[in-house]
């Protein structure tokens, strides 16, 4: 018998992904000022396709009014997950901030410094 790759797990980053280009577009498309520099991170969508984590990044901004337009966006951005991908059922969106963009400018001014100290 022929061993398989769990289609189950290539699948889910299909999803994953679509999810995130869907709600990068139509974040784009908002007219919100509070939601110009954010940008989707990453999304993680349960196995049972019910919730989806979206974890988003803005660039120079720590501002709890992001929370607060993502949240009430959230029915147009579930329309548009319906409307862009078949999906057996239309996951919750649920946000959290990704800490990635912080750490990654906190590396960056560390080795600035280090360059700096060094000439």
């Amino acid at each position: 018998m022929v061993s398989r790759a769990p289609r189950k797990f290539s699948r889910m980053l299909r999803v994953n992904e679509l999810v995130r280009e869907v709600l990068g577009d139509e974040l784009e498309r908002l007219a919100d000022p509070r939601l110009e520099l954010v940008t989707v991170m990453s999304v993680d969508v349960s196995p049972d396709l019910r919730n989806a984590t979206v974890y988003y990044g803005a660039l120079g901004r720590d501002d709890p009014s992001i929370a607060v337009a993502l949240k009430s966006a959230t029915p147009r951005l579930r329309k548009a997950i319906s409307r862009e991908a078949r999906l057996k059922y239309l996951p919750d969106l649920k946000f959290k901030e990704d800490p990635s963009l912080e750490t990654g400018q906190r590396v960056e001014e560390i080795l600035r410094k280090i360059r700096e100290s060094e000439q």
